[in-house]
């Protein structure tokens, strides 16, 4: 039997949902880059990249080639980095409302 749609989109997020995959996925919407600069900028363990990689491997939201020696990661997807800034605007406005909210409670506070 099928998967619903509504079960792989969860899985689909909550393969998302931690952050050193997301700093990859960010990272990475500037295009490909090999693991020794997703190591460098990300300051993790190599082991712990590793398995965030192969989590996003898995899932298809990355691709993996080879260079020689070096592995160089890259989106599976244009749309990735969509969603991503899709996240950031949702974020932004979300924050904007806490904030105008925060004023206003401090500004209850006073009067």
């Amino acid at each position: 039997m099928p998967v619903p749609l509504y079960q792989a989109k969860a899985d689909f997020f909550r393969t998302l949902g931690h952050p050193v995959r997301i700093r990859v996925l960010e990272l990475l919407q500037d295009g490909p880059l090999p693991v020794r600069d997703l190591l460098a900028s990300i300051g993790v363990e190599a082991s712990s990249l590793s398995q965030q990689l192969a989590v996003l491997r898995r899932a298809g939201i990355v691709t993996a080639t080879r260079e020689g020696s070096t592995v160089v990661y890259a989106l599976s997807s244009a749309d990735v980095a969509g969603l991503l800034q899709a996240a950031r605007r949702i974020l932004t406005d979300v924050l904007a409302e806490q904030g105008e909210l925060l004023a206003e409670l401090r500004g209850a506070e006073t009067e």
